[in-house]
């Protein structure tokens, strides 16, 4: 999959392309669907297909004070759309305050047009855009008459198997995630299903952990990841050795330790390793949830549940 930023240098496909607009954020299996569309739609048509996304959630830019948590920084975001085998070109546009402010009409001509030679446009039914909004699907439309494109604006995806039409959607991600069902978010990422993988550096810590022998890795994410319920997890630790490790994962504020912690901390006891961590570039994979933080009335019943957990994620994994 060729990457291109603001499609500097790039060349499109003069037989077109069916081009597809969004955050794209997790490309989950509703994301996975749409893809599928396009692809099917351009190998029909002898085009392109092509991701059109942003480097940025565009509400961190229009509405700061409500945008959500993201479930994939840019880079996992680009892994995961090249994996699925649908998209020649994923073209990644800067969302700053000018393109904030970008009429519509101009964003239609310039990047859907001239830049990328659209011949199908593929978008969620409620897809807005452009300066306020003003951009809808209708819009894209009656442009696409005009200047010779087609316009189709699909329906969100119900999750198969669900009685309540519960759509595939990155909220229902994130909500599943406040819950601490990272099993049922992980069914919403993939098939088979896609652990929810959370992406940081390895930091110095306290050291308590290793005190108490369970040395942990203490991962610090990007500040707009969106984390799992507080809690205890069993999950899986990549290393940049490429080693996928089994890890007893902690997330919470210890309140055994402290009654007043500001931020909730992410610690990975990797299992049966030793070795040093600081400042790697880490994957931090939830499988599944153990049980709520809790806090102890001494260092002996902590300790004790510690290894209780590690015991419960060997079950996990089978070990």
């Amino acid at each position: 999959m060729q990457v291109v930023t603001d499609l500097e240098g790039y060349e499109p496909d003069p037989d077109g392309a069916v081009v597809t607009i969004g955050a794209y954020d997790g490309v989950h299996l509703g994301h996975q669907a749409v893809l599928r569309l396009v692809r099917e739609g351009a190998t029909a048509r002898g085009h392109s297909a092509v991701c059109l996304t942003f480097d940025r959630h565009p509400a961190e830019v229009v509405r700061p004070e409500s945008a959500p948590c993201l479930l994939t920084t840019l880079e996992q975001k680009l892994e995961l759309l090249a994996a699925t085998g649908f998209v020649d070109t994923t073209a990644v546009l800067t969302f700053d305050e000018a393109r904030s402010h970008e009429p519509a009409e101009e964003f239609v001509e310039t990047i859907l047009v001239r830049g990328l030679h659209a011949k199908r446009v593929v978008v969620g039914a409620d897809f807005h855009f452009g300066y306020r909004r003003h951009g809808s699907v209708r819009l894209l439309g009656q442009m696409g008459a005009e200047l010779g494109f087609e316009v189709i604006g699909l329906g969100l995806i119900p999750v198969v198997g669900d009685r309540d039409g519960t759509p595939y959607s990155s909220t229902e991600i994130r909500r599943l995630l406040a819950e601490g069902a990272v099993g049922h978010a992980a069914a919403m990422l993939g098939r088979p299903p896609r652990p929810y993988e959370v992406r940081g550096t390895v930091v110095r810590g306290d050291g308590r952990g290793r005190e108490l022998s369970f040395p942990t890795a203490n991962v610090a994410p990007p500040s707009r990841t969106c984390l799992p319920a507080d809690g205890i997890y069993a999950g899986t630790f990549l290393a940049e050795d490429g080693v996928e490790r089994v890890g007893a994962i902690s997330l919470g504020r210890r309140p055994t330790f402290y009654a007043d912690a500001e931020r909730s901390l992410l610690e990975v006891h990797v299992l049966d390793f030793d070795g040093d961590l600081y400042d790697q570039a880490v994957k931090v994979r939830f499988v599944e949830h153990l049980r709520a933080e809790d806090r102890f009335d001494s260092v002996e019943a902590l300790v004790a549940q510690i290894r209780r957990d590690v015991e419960a994620c060997r079950v996990v994994f089978g070990l």
